[in-house]
């Protein structure tokens, strides 16, 4: 993989910047304490405080060289619409994970997430050289495992009982991929449905 760094990643309607506390924590905070967004991930976000800390954590895992968190920004609007990140970087393995995925309920359903998606992929794919993008979710996250595939990752299965949630309960975690062979199919895939509106 080639060197690993913050990127600002910019498509026809949607840039993802990398995270900055001062710049993104006030428009992050706007759209991030609805309890729906954290329905089913691991994290306890409930006030401005736990949004902080799980933004830090995210900043402290991209100075260690294991994530890179970014805002989510709609560029017609101007405005930031969520977060995502790559996380759990293995460039000896040429692999890298998408995900810490969250959108305001306004851009949900809606170009955002896809051509966020696309835009990662893309990074991973073609300028880190990676062979393995994964994506994992909680097994009953319905929404989540249909873009999954909607987008063109592949199941790969459930790990049972496997990661603990900061309410302490026990989660099932579904992982999806795609992987270098797989890329120019699912690339075109995703152009189309950018093309589309979706």
């Amino acid at each position: 993989m080639s060197e690993i760094v913050p990127v600002t990643l910019e498509g026809r309607r949607v840039r993802l910047e990398p995270l900055n506390l001062a710049q993104h924590f006030e428009p992050l905070c706007a759209i991030a304490l609805d309890p729906e967004l954290w329905r089913w991930t691991l994290n306890v976000i409930a006030t401005p405080e736990d949004l902080r800390a799980y933004l830090e954590e995210a900043l402290h895992e991209e100075v260690d060289g294991r994530s890179i968190p970014f805002a989510t920004v709609d560029l017609a609007s101007g405005r930031v619409a969520g977060c995502t990140r790559f996380g759990n970087i293995e460039p000896k393995h040429r692999r890298v994970e998408i995900g810490w995925t969250w959108v305001g309920h306004e851009f949900q359903r809606s170009h955002v997430n896809t051509e966020a998606k696309y835009l990662m992929l893309r990074h991973a794919f073609e300028v880190w050289g990676c062979r393995r993008v994964e994506l994992k979710t909680n097994v009953k996250n319905e929404r989540s495992r249909a873009a999954m595939l909607r987008i063109g990752a592949r199941e790969e299965g459930t790990f049972r009982k496997h990661m603990i949630s900061e309410s302490g309960v026990s989660r099932d975690t579904v992982y999806y991929s795609v992987i270098d062979d797989e890329w120019p199919e699912v690339k075109s895939r995703m152009e189309e449905m950018i093309a589309r509106g979706k």
